[in-house]
């Protein structure tokens, strides 16, 4: 119906290309999680399952999109790194924000079995994305030092509420009055002093967050499969013009592999390692 008389409220429309030449970042987070936790039995502090679930569906984004490099998931929250030079969708926002968005979702649903074998679900869960536009590499960075900041926060204090109330008898109101007010290093202590529970040994994954990192492979060398001819005079083999441009062609495209690791990702021994993130 292109060219009827109704085409005309196309005009209606809003562009809503991002701004080039900046790194986009687009983060995911579930929508009423802690309704959807309870209602599922998620195991407090942390459930492994869940977590592992929320892994998979981070990583078939990265597999179906290869422009991100770098994901960050804690919770029910999972950040995305585009590339800068990026041209998904023609950086058109809702495009992006509601594909994206709806392939991590549906992938979470689809996997769900595996991971809750047991536990059918009660109603489909759902998350909402965004997208945020950075110029530089520094605010990158802090981006994603205050995600992981952030995760060591709420998992230091949740750690310390349900050790309080699943092993010292507290019930959340009184565990939430214990902890009003402490700082890191109390937290700390009511866990060593009372419980025994040694932080800085718990998992990383639930310290650190998941972090996938998208990394160049090196595959074995094929073969040198040039067309050549050999010049009479000089007894040199001619590469053909055609042979050479498929070979640059295949030089071009870099394989990948997808790694997930639970590291931080706030100093600099990161960004240094992986400092490719960063560049087009």
């Amino acid at each position: 119906m292109a060219g009827s008389k109704f085409a005309y409220v196309k005009k209606f429309e809003l562009p809503d290309t991002l701004l080039p030449s900046t790194f986009m970042v687009l983060r995911l987070d579930g929508h009423s999680f802690h309704r959807f936790s309870d209602q599922h039995g998620f195991v407090k502090p942390n459930d492994l399952r869940a977590l592992q679930l929320m892994d998979h569906a981070a990583k078939s984004l990265m597999e179906e999109y290869k422009d991100i490099g770098l994901a960050f998931g804690e919770s029910d929250e999972y950040s995305f790194l585009l590339r800068k030079s990026t041209a998904l969708y023609n950086r058109r926002q809702a495009k992006i924000v509601s594909t994206l968005t709806s392939l991590f979702t549906s992938s979470y649903v689809f996997h769900w079995p595996k991971y809750f074998p047991d536990v059918p679900l009660q109603y489909p869960p759902s998350f909402d994305g965004r997208i945020v536009l950075y110029p530089s590499q520094r605010e990158v960075r802090d981006y994603f030092a205050w995600r992981q900041a952030d995760t060591h926060i709420n998992n230091l204090y949740n750690t310390a509420f349900w050790a309080l109330v699943q092993q010292g008898g507290q019930t959340t109101t009184e565990a939430h009055a214990i902890l009003r007010g402490t700082v890191s290093k109390d937290k700390h202590e009511i866990l060593f002093s009372n419980f025994e529970i040694n932080y800085d040994k718990i998992d990383p994954r639930y310290r650190k967050g998941s972090v996938f990192v998208r990394v160049e492979t090196t595959p074995e060398e094929p073969p040198n499969e040039l067309s050549t001819n050999t010049d009479a005079a000089s007894a040199r083999p001619i590469v053909s013009e055609e042979s050479r441009r498929k070979e640059e062609k295949k030089k071009k495209k870099v394989a990948t592999q997808i790694e997930l690791l639970h590291c931080d990702i706030i100093r600099d021994e990161f960004w240094d390692k992986y400092a490719h993130l960063m560049r087009d």
